[in-house]
Formats: C-alpha cells, sequence, structure tokens
C-alpha cells in the first residue's frame, strides 16, 4: 500500500464521521419542541409515528380531529408533534398533537395579536360568563358581551362554524386568551355605513321602514343603515308619543335633515315635506285678537293650546287668573279642555305665541272700582294679619287692605291690630283702588268720622275742659269734652309750679281745664296744657289788678278781682 493510498483511506474516514456526526445532529430530539414525525402505523384508535432516531412515539387519534379540522389521518403522512419525553418505561416517546397545534398556534396567534389582525377560530362549548372558542388548537375565551353587538339569547347557529375574531388580550404564561366577535362586526358595519352613507345627502327624499320605536323619537332604517326620526320632526303639531304618528314596520317617507360623517348618525324629518303653518302667522293671528283654542298640554309655568293643527300658544301661568297667583296651571284648566284666550304676542322667527287667558274675564278691580267708588262702604273677612295691617277679602275674589294708620284716630295701630282676628267680619271705607297696581286701600277708622274734622272751633289759645282718660307717670291722656279728639299732658304741662307738676294728683274720670297750645287740622296735632292756662290767668290778673312790683302777691290780686266780681247783695 502506497502512502498516498494511506492519506486518502484517513481522508475518507474523517468525511464519514463528520457526516455522520452531523445526521445525528440533524435528528438530535429534545424535549419541549415540536418536531416532525411520520406516522408509520395507526392501531385502533392511536397512531405511531416515527419522530427520527429510531424513536417512535403513540398519539390518540381524536387529537387529529377538532372543530372545523378533519381527522382522517392515514400512514404515511407528516405531521408535527410535541416532544413531552423521549423515552418512557417502554422506550417510547410521549409526544402530542395536541401541543403541537397549540404551541404552533401561539406562535401565529402572537404574530397576529402585534399586528392587530383577525384570527378564524370556531366556537365549541359554553362556559360561565361566555364561550370557549378553538383557534386551530388554542383554546380562547370569549365573553358573553362580545359575542355580537346587540345581545344574543341562543347561540346555537353559530357553534361549530369557522369565524372571524379579534384577539382583545394574550398572556402566554397563564395560557390565558380573550377574544371579541363584536368588535370585528362593528368593523364590519361600520365598513358599510361609510359606503351607504357616502350614497346620501342631506336635503334627499328617501323611503324607510321603522325599525324600533323609543320615547324620544323612531328608528328608520333606510336600506341597511338607520336614521333618528326624532319626535319633534315628526309633525308640526306637538306629538306625545312617537306611537302616535308612526308604528314598527311601517314605509315612511322621510327627509334626510343632516348627516354626521363621523359619527354616522342621520337626522331624518316627516314634517319638512309638509308645509310650514308658521309661514305668515302674524297676520292670521293679531295681537289683541281673541279665539278659542284645545288645551293640549299642562306644565309647571302654563298651559299650551292648539289654534290650530301644528300652531300652539303658551298660557303662562301669570296670565291665567286675576287673583289665582300662585296657584298650579292644572287646578284653572284641564287637558283637551276648550278655552277662550287672547293673542298677547307673536314671534314668527322663535316659533312662540303668548296667549292670555285672564284677559277674555274682567278685570276684577275695574268691576270692583265701578260698584264701590272710592268712599263707599265695603265688609269682607278677615283673610290675613301682618306686621303693616289687615287684609279683607272682597267681593269679586280680591282683597283690600287696611293700613295700620287707618284701623283708629287715636291708638296706634299696633295697638288696636291685636283686637282683630282671622276670619272676623268686619266693615271699611275704600280709600282708594289702583287698578293697574291691583291695590284696593280701606279704612276702618273712616266710618267713625275724623275728630279733627268735627273739631267745631277747637282753635290755639281757646281754654277747653278734658276729660282725664289715663293717669300714666309721665303725664295724662285725656279727651277734649265734646270732641274724639285725645292728648296727652306732659308732666311739666300739669301745672305752673314744679310742686304741683304731680300726676297723682289727678284721677281717671276727673275733668280739668286747659289751654290750647297746638291745634293743627292738616297734621292732625292738638296739645294742651295746664300750666299755660295758669300763666294765662295770672298775666291777665295781674294786667287789671297790680303788677309784680306793686308789693301785692298773687292771692292778694286774685282776691281783689273776686271781691270786685262778687255782686253787691251778697256782700
Amino acid at each position: 500500500m502506497t502512502a498516498g493510498t494511506a492519506v486518502a483511506r484517513d481522508q475518507y474516514r474523517d468525511d464519514f464521521a463528520a457526516l455522520l456526526e452531523e445526521s445525528f445532529l440533524q435528528h438530535e430530539i429534545t424535549e419541549g419542541s415540536v418536531v416532525k414525525g411520520r406516522v408509520v402505523a395507526i392501531e385502533k384508535d392511536v397512531a405511531v409515528i416515527d419522530i427520527g432516531a429510531k424513536t417512535e412515539g403513540r398519539v390518540a387519534l381524536k387529537e387529529f380531529a377538532g372543530p372545523g379540522r378533519e381527522g382522517e389521518l392515514n400512514v404515511g403522512d407528516e405531521v408535527e408533534v410535541y416532544v413531552d419525553r423521549i423515552e418512557n418505561a417502554l422506550g417510547e416517546a410521549v409526544i402530542s398533537r395536541d401541543k403541537a397545534r397549540r404551541e404552533e398556534s401561539w406562535v401565529k396567534l402572537e404574530k397576529a395579536f402585534e399586528a392587530n389582525e383577525r384570527v378564524t377560530g370556531t366556537i365549541f362549548n359554553q362556559v360561565k360568563g361566555g364561550y370557549t372558542v378553538d383557534l386551530d388548537g388554542a383554546v380562547a375565551f370569549l365573553p358573553r358581551s362580545q359575542v355580537d353587538i346587540r345581545p344574543v339569547r341562543d347561540v346555537t347557529p353559530l357553534l361549530g362554524t369557522p369565524q372571524p375574531f379579534q384577539i382583545l388580550k394574550m398572556d402566554r404564561r397563564r395560557g390565558n386568551i380573550v377574544v371579541s366577535r363584536r368588535t370585528v362586526l362593528e368593523e364590519s358595519r361600520a365598513e358599510q355605513r361609510s359606503e351607504l352613507v357616502a350614497n346620501l345627502e342631506e336635503g334627499q327624499v328617501i323611503d324607510g321602514v321603522v325599525k324600533n320605536i323609543t320615547e324620544y323619537g323612531a328608528f328608520v332604517d333606510l336600506g341597511g343603515i338607520d336614521g333618528l326620526l326624532h319626535v319633534t320632526d315628526m309633525a308640526w303639531r306637538r306629538v306625545n308619543h312617537p306611537s302616535e304618528v308612526v308604528t314598527i314596520g311601517q314605509t315612511v317617507k322621510v327627509k334626510i335633515i343632516k348627516i354626521n360623517h363621523e359619527t354616522h348618525r342621520i337626522s331624518l324629518g316627516i314634517k319638512q315635506l309638509l308645509a310650514d303653518p308658521w309661514e305668515g302667522i302674524a297676520a292670521r293671528y293679531p295681537e289683541g285678537a281673541k279665539l278659542k283654542g284645545r288645551v293640549t298640554n299642562i306644565t309647571d309655568y302654563g298651559a299650551f293650546v292648539e289654534l290650530e293643527p301644528g300652531i300652539e300658544g303658551l298660557i303662562h301661568v301669570s296670565e291665567m287668573s286675576w287673583t289665582k297667583k300662585n296657584v298650579h296651571p292644572g287646578k284653572i284648566v284641564s287637558t283637551s279642555q276648550e278655552v277662550e284666550v287672547q293673542i298677547l304676542e307673536v314671534d314668527q322667527v322663535k316659533r312662540r305665541i303668548s296667549l292670555g287667558l285672564k284677559q277674555t274675564l274682567q278685570n276684577p278691580w275695574e268691576g270692583f272700582a265701578e260698584k264701590h267708588p272710592v268712599g263707599s262702604e265695603v265688609e269682607g273677612e278677615v283673610k290675613n294679619k301682618t306686621e303693616f295691617g289687615l287684609f279683607i277679602g272682597l267681593e269679586g275674589d280680591v282683597d283690600g287692605m287696611v293700613h295700620l294708620s287707618d284701623l283708629d284716630w287715636n291708638r296706634p295701630g299696633e295697638q288696636v291690630i291685636d283686637e282683630f282676628k282671622k276670619g272676623d267680619m268686619v266693615r271699611a271705607q275704600v280709600l282708594d283702588v289702583d287698578v293697574e297696581k291691583e291695590r284696593i286701600s280701606l279704612g276702618i277708622k273712616q266710618l267713625a268720622g275724623d275728630p279733627f274734622s268735627e273739631a267745631g272751633e277747637v282753635k290755639k289759645g281757646q281754654i277747653v275742659t278734658c276729660e282725664i282718660v289715663e293717669v300714666k307717670d309721665s303725664g295724662l291722656e285725656v279727651r277734649i269734652a265734646d270732641t274724639d279728639m285725645q292728648t296727652f299732658i306732659r308732666r311739666a304741662e300739669l301745672a305752673r309750679d314744679r310742686g304741683d307738676q304731680r300726676p297723682e294728683r289727678f284721677a281717671a274720670g276727673e275733668k280739668v281745664d286747659a289751654r290750647v297750645v297746638q291745634f293743627d287740622r292738616k297734621a292732625r296735632r292738638v296739645q294742651v296744657s295746664i300750666k299755660a292756662l295758669e300763666v294765662a290767668e295770672e298775666k291777665e290778673a295781674m294786667a287789671q289788678f297790680g303788677s309784680a312790683d306793686s308789693g301785692a302777691s298773687l292771692g292778694d290780686i286774685l282776691g281783689a278781682a273776686f271781691k270786685k266780681a262778687k255782686p253787691e247783695d251778697e256782700e
């Protein structure tokens, strides 16, 4: 053997060893990996699969079947399996087709989740709160709220049918996948709506079918997209409920009022196809005109009256009654009642008509003034007592007020008002009627006459006789004889001498003379003084019988005057 031959043989041996090692490396199997194998035999309900390296494993045939997949398997088919263990006690590999498929699916699903792509799956079972979905080996959870756009009572038609889903959440460590069918439907619906909306225009008149009715309107199907027909756009007249105008399943002709291309919301109207009754409204309903209408609705602030189909006016609560101020409108009028009203104001721009109900009736204050002029006498019941007077209920459901100052000529009103109580019948004199301000002024003291008007010849400087009404520490309350005038004599005016200025010297019921020191008929003021009378008498006596400088005392002067005035026969 030559040296060259020996070298060639060594080289061949090295190449063979390298190829053999490479072959072992290529067929090296590790636990927890997915490998390809070939079906070498099918025995009853298991398939024998060769995974290479003279290693075989058994897989139940049911693992090759599943929701949406064919379970037929033949000898010679190549399949991927998951290696749990390379060798068990029987010398066989422990492999799984389900786990292989799951591993394969997770890889695909993670890519789809990252790319926000839809995946195909099959709903195959119901669990608490939702359903399970097979995503080609991986099991996902479909919440009940994510099955459809609207709640679905029965999902039986959806079972076993491959459908697109959107992955909402994935957690490989926990093996959790959450999917949604609703998201896919909403996206598809949005695409369809966009196409439909693109073919519609504002102002277009189109036929639609009433699909649903709510409290605020009706949804109309326009051929794959819904539009809202609001209750206010159904008719020019007031519509209390949409069911008064449309019914479910009814075909209606509507006008597209507005289209929101971002939200795909479409507003529809029926009344826009009819003539606007508000055109020329001012000419048909001039201010001041009186006409009849029907009450259609009552609120806290008034009542709506239909004057003609599509035309309503509002009677504000303040225009309902002349006298009932704080009363709910429902206590004055009732729904469907026919009433006569007066047009107060018409605003065609704002589509408002203000009506008056009380204007069709006589103003009770005008009627009272005509029947009871100033100075006449009326009778009524005390309705209320306040800090400033009495309110008296009068004919015509109006009230008159007696101010404190008009209760009594001599006593303060705060004192006199306590003598009246609610429900008392009283008589009073009409002092003033203000129709515009809706006020009637009454007086009770005026029925007794004005003491100052009947004072006769009482004047300043006159000497009058007074009857003591009450003795007080500060003076005397007296009444001037032959009049109804009362006045007060202060303590300092009870006598000329300070020592005699004592009220206790007097008693109620006694009569004393005094001098009028002030009398103002206009200001209704009178003042008398005993002291002024004594001073005046002293001056008069001194003027006639002496002076203060003559040395005679007042007693001497008065004594001399008395003797002079005494008749001679008495002397």
